[in-house]
């Protein structure tokens, strides 16, 4: 009977794995951006994932990520719309091009991305963000001076 279970179980979870999984993930994810719904956005991370944006240190945890990401929420209670250009699953990986759109305390941005996502039993395991964070920046109406992860 344990047998049984096991063997029963290993389907799903491989299910759980599928390149239709993780866009169907990522399509969640998208959605909850644009609809500025930070706490989903944690909640698709698993307990210990990890939000890198390169240029920075990660932020490693679910607590920690929803964190940092209701904070910035605050500057753009609008959400963020993610205007994806190409998606697609290469070697388990989701690989995203897209640009960002938002209006951050009053200033409209465009950015062009790429992100990486690693999603493992339908939670992102690890995002790496790839993008000109002086551009960031700038079209967010915030100098480094008042940013206190550009000052390190």
């Amino acid at each position: 009977m344990v047998l049984a279970l096991s063997t029963a179980a290993a389907p799903a979870a491989r299910a759980a794995d599928s390149d239709a999984s993780k866009i169907a993930v990522t399509h969640e994810m998208i959605a909850a951006w644009k609809a500025a719904d930070w706490r989903k956005v944690a909640d698709l991370f698993a307990e210990d994932g990890v939000l890198h944006s390169m240029m920075v240190e990660p932020v490693v945890g679910r607590p920690a990520i929803y964190e940092r990401i209701a904070a910035l929420g605050k500057g753009a209670p609008g959400g963020v719309v993610l205007d994806v250009a190409h998606m697609g699953v290469i070697d388990g990986l989701v690989f995203i091009e897209r640009t960002d759109r938002y209006v951050y305390n009053g200033h409209a941005g465009a950015t062009p991305v790429v992100g990486v996502l690693d999603i493992r039993d339908g939670k992102v395991r690890e995002w790496r963000e790839y993008y000109d964070r002086a551009a960031l920046l700038r079209d967010m109406g915030v100098t480094t001076e008042a940013d206190p992860v550009a000052k390190k």
